[in-house]
């Protein structure tokens, strides 16, 4: 199987960590000789009720015995996601009331940079250094990081990027503005939090100058943080609302969120202003309204804090010089991208899952399951101390 993983699928990196899957359950992933291998990734915040989670497999099970896909977006009342988006407005502030349901992140991205041009009427984009918005060209526009980028340039053009948490560069923002896209918790820059009250400044900002403010969610949404949203941290509200990831608990799914007002300009001149196959595709919508409703529930969230003081209290280590983020979604800081090597690789021969960060070399993403247990996180925990006071012992002699 691993031969023909290297020879018939597409690589994303010259090195994959290439471990044959046998299945997954709760926190832990099988691998095709029976080891258990702990899981403090999640398939990258995605997983959020865990592996499998029987209330999801029944969601699904029902609704393909019922049927899977029989028109495209918009056309066709489908009850899966009617009631979803019905359900998630309800959680939201009233002006994210109308929901786009889409395939990815990324194309959420895309829907959300498209309605603020088309409803400001503008084309300036603002984005911020070091982010990451997706892979497809719009949301590859908004990237900041040019690495990334530079091979595929042309991009779309009229984009501006600022310093995240630099009040100086709101200046920027303009009534030339159509929107500024911002991750609320800068994810592969290494899970850095706004600070000094800077969400409100940019929403003060964007009001001022009549430009949307659309917040970036698919990490840290659904519960990642310890509120159902990350935004609720910071007193704050945006305009549009891109969620993702752990919306399906590891199905494929994306969405943008926005005022019914915003949203119906979509509708015309032209018409089919973003379209899309599969969005709202039944069978994910009842993935995402069984995540939904387990997450809004339950005691889920309101534990993610607990979880995250038990992590920090038990990830004490003089390599560790920091550990960033908030809730379940935390980024180890080393003094060199060596040691974070280190501890990934030697972590995976231990069977337990850490992984990097995408622009911030000397960090190591955790960001388990938020069903993760308390032993669970106890166990990691030692291992990776365990791992780092070896790397020591290793550099001292």
């Amino acid at each position: 199987m691993k031969k023909d993983f290297f020879k018939y699928q597409a690589q994303t990196t010259p090195h994959p960590l290439a471990l044959e899957i046998s299945h997954a359950k709760g926190s832990y992933i099988y691998d095709t000789e029976g080891n258990a291998h702990l899981d403090f990734v999640a398939g990258v915040s995605a997983c959020s009720l865990g592996h499998c989670n029987p209330k999801i497999v029944e969601a699904v099970r029902q609704q393909t015995e019922k049927y899977m896909h029989v028109m495209v977006y918009g056309e066709y009342v489908q009850k899966p996601a009617v009631v979803y988006a019905k359900l998630l407005a309800s959680h939201l502030p009233e002006n994210l009331e109308t929901t786009y349901l889409v395939n990815s992140g990324t194309e959420a991205i895309e829907g959300a940079l498209k309605l603020a041009r088309r409803y400001t009427g503008r084309t300036e984009l603002i984005a911020a250094n070091n982010a990451y918005h997706g892979n497809t060209m719009g949301s590859l526009s908004v990237t900041g990081y040019e690495e990334r980028k530079r091979a595929f340039r042309p991009l779309i053009p009229d984009v501006t990027f600022i310093n995240f948490n630099s009040e100086l560069d709101l200046n920027r923002i303009t009534k030339k503005t159509a929107a500024v896209i911002l991750e609320t918790i800068q994810g592969g820059a290494g899970f850095i939090l706004p600070k000094d009250d800077y969400l409100k400044k940019v929403r003060k900002r964007c009001n001022e100058m009549g430009a949307l403010l659309i917040l970036d969610e698919i990490q840290p949404g659904f519960g990642r943080t310890g509120k159902l949203f990350a935004f609720e941290h910071f007193g704050i509200v945006p305009d549009i609302l891109v969620i993702g990831k752990g919306m399906a608990s590891g199905l494929p799914v994306g969405a943008f969120v926005a005022s019914h007002k915003m949203m119906n300009t979509l509708q015309e001149n032209p018409k089919l202003g973003h379209i899309t196959t599969f969005g709202g595709n039944p069978v994910i919508a009842a993935a995402s309204l069984a995540t939904l409703k387990e997450l809004t529930e339950s005691q889920l969230i309101t534990s993610v804090l607990k979880k995250e003081q038990r992590f920090r209290a038990l990830l004490v280590h003089p390599l560790i010089k920091e550990i960033r983020g908030k809730g379940l979604m935390l980024a180890l800081l080393f003094k060199t991208p060596e040691i974070v090597n280190y501890l990934v690789l030697s972590a995976a021969k231990k069977r337990l899952i850490l992984f990097w960060l995408l622009f911030e070399p000397k960090a190591v993403r955790i960001s388990p399951p938020l069903t993760i247990s308390d032993e669970e996180i106890t166990k990691g925990c030692k291992q990776i101390v365990g791992l780092l006071n070896e790397y020591k012992s290793d550099t001292v002699n």
